[in-house]
This record gives C-alpha cells, sequence and structure tokens, in this order.
C-alpha cells in the first residue's frame, strides 16, 4: 500500500503484530504520509488516533480525516507527548511508531533532510526551533565533534568539525549541497553508493530534533498507555535508537540479565513482568520491499505486549 511519495514501511508485520480489532482504539505516533493510519482503518471498523510534529503532515491527513467519518483524529506535536494529547481517550489496544524521517520530508528540497538535493540546512521536524544551519554555523568545533561522533557515529567526526569550522570562516554554510561537499573532501569514501555525508547528516537531523530524548520519553510513556493484551510496535532504523528500543523492552518483558547470587534478596527483583515480546529477534524487511522502496534497508520492527492478565502469558 502506497501513497505517492511515501511507504509506510513493513506495512504487513506491523499489522500482523498490532491484529486490529474492531472497535479498538490504536495510536499511529509517526502520521507522516497516514500510511499505517489508513490500514489500520481499513483493517477493522477500529478508532485510530496519529500524531505528528510536522504541520505540513496534518495537513496532508485531513482528506483522511473526512474520509475515516469521526474515526481518524489528528494531533499535533511530539509522539512522546503522547500521554498529554491521548491520554484521555483510555487503555490503547495498539501503538505504533516509525522512527525514519517523512518520504515527504526527504523529497523537499526545502526542508534540508536530504543531500540528494541542494535546498536550505534545515532538518526541522516541526519547522520550528534550532536547524541544522544554526548548529552547523554556531557550535563549536568540540560541541560539533561530539554531535558527529555520538548521533552519527562517526569516526572521523574531528577531521568533519574541523572541515565544518575552516569552511564557515568565509562565509556561513546554508544549503546541504555545501555541507556535504565540505564533509566529502574531509572524509574518503568507504565503499561503493556509501556517500561519507551520511553518518553527518543523520546525526545534524538526529540533534536538531532531540530523536534519542523523544525515544527514551516515549519508551517510558507508550507502554503504560497500552490496554491488557495490547501491543507497542517500534521500527528504528539506526543502530543507536534500535539498541535504546532493544533494551527498554527487553526490560519491560523481564528479559534483563538476572540478579548475581551474592545480591541481597531485598534487592532482587521477583514481581513477574507486565509484558513479553513479541519476537526475541528484530523483524526485516522483505527482499519484495527492499525492491520495491530500497529506503527500508536498514528498518528493524520490535513489538511489546502487554499481558493481559498480570505475570500470566498471553
Amino acid at each position: 500500500m502506497r501513497q505517492e511519495g511515501h511507504f509506510p514501511v513493513m506495512l504487513p508485520e506491523v499489522l500482523e503484530s498490532l491484529n486490529p480489532q474492531d472497535g479498538g482504539v490504536y495510536l499511529d505516533g509517526t502520521f507522516g504520509g497516514g500510511g499505517y493510519s489508513r490500514a489500520l482503518l481499513r483493517a477493522a471498523n477500529c478508532t485510530v488516533h496519529a500524531i505528528d510534529r510536522d504541520p505540513d503532515a496534518i495537513k496532508r491527513g485531513q482528506p483522511l480525516v473526512a474520509a475515516s467519518e469521526g474515526r481518524l483524529h489528528l494531533h499535533q506535536g511530539t509522539f512522546s507527548a503522547m500521554k498529554e494529547l491521548v491520554g484521555h481517550v483510555g487503555p490503547l489496544n495498539g501503538i505504533v511508531l516509525d522512527l525514519g524521517v517523512s518520504s515527504f520530508q526527504l523529497d523537499q528540497e526545502d526542508r534540508g533532510f536530504s543531500f540528494r538535493h541542494d535546498g536550505p540546512l534545515d532538518m526541522r521536524m516541526s519547522i520550528d526551533g534550532q536547524s541544522a544551519a544554526d548548529i552547523v554555523n554556531g557550535e563549536k568545533e568540540g560541541v560539533l565533534a561530539d554531535i558527529l561522533y555520538h548521533y552519527g557515529e562517526e569516526r572521523r567526526s574531528r577531521r568533519v568539525a574541523r572541515a565544518i569550522v575552516d569552511a564557515r570562516q568565509s562565509g556561513p554554510i546554508q544549503t546541504t549541497g555545501q555541507l556535504a561537499e565540505i564533509i566529502r573532501k574531509a572524509v574518503p569514501k568507504e565503499r561503493p553508493n556509501f556517500d561519507p555525508a551520511t553518518r553527518s547528516f543523520q546525526a545534524l537531523r538526529i540533534a536538531v530534533n532531540d530523536e534519542l530524548g523523544e525515544l527514551e520519553r516515549t519508551l517510558n510513556a507508550a507502554p503504560e498507555l497500552l490496554a491488557p493484551g495490547g501491543v507497542f510496535c517500534i521500527v528504528t532504523f539506526h543502530s543507536l535508537e534500535d539498541r535504546m528500543t532493544k533494551r527498554a523492552l527487553a526490560r519491560l518483558a523481564g528479559r534483563t540479565a538476572g540478579p548475581s547470587r551474592h545480591t541481597p534478596l531485598s534487592m532482587q527483583q521477583t514481581e513477574a513482568p507486565s509484558f513479553e515480546l513479541l519476537h526475541t529477534r528484530p523483524r526485516t524487511p522483505t527482499d519484495h520491499e527492499l525492491n520495491l522502496n530500497p529506503r527500508s534497508r536498514s528498518a528493524r520492527l520490535r513489538a511489546l505486549r502487554r499481558l493481559p492478565v498480570h505475570g500470566a502469558s498471553a
């Protein structure tokens, strides 16, 4: 199921995990092009609440709201604020998050997410607050290097940061094309079909949108909004967010390492977990999906279910 310019990533796997039911209430925490919301509405006579921080996405979704006959409700804001935005609707039967950048945003030159197009160096999902240009032109070299290293896992972060600082002495870096060329000159190409600017652009996007902070807050908030039997699905796209997700879901499902035999009994956790993992290993896109949408190649789906009865298996 594809809307022009947009692929809902791993849609069959997400629907299988959520198993939408008539009368259920579901949350699409990253509305984007509306792919998951549309599929949920078609799969069952259910209600869907959807969140997006991008006002363009909210506008784009209005025809779907009108066609849903009251079953779709859009909320502008961050998905980490889901409790404040949709907590009043009661326990949710399912929550889905796609942590990737919307294809609409990637393909819009004026949003500045992609170095495939030469556009303003922006990268803001919500079109407000600090932009990537503000960081690139305003931060000290050491801060830039830390951002590139921690958020982009760029091993040559100091070299890239030095190149950026040197380049901006001649004037502000204002476009994605300018920045990409600066990075390409500073970092040798590692392998075919991998642009040296990839990691740095990822790092700046994460920093601009506080993506890891958003995810951490959501991993704490979302499970508590689930009804018994409800499922929380997360599609990640890079190792940082996937590691955070894996650890958080494992902890909730009681999959963390057991206590040492030397730990006092009073300090050992004996309470049975309230959640279970739907699958112990992440699901990945099929070859068919990869052929249709190469952008999905790094996607990983993890899912957690709230146990129907505390401490009992589903």
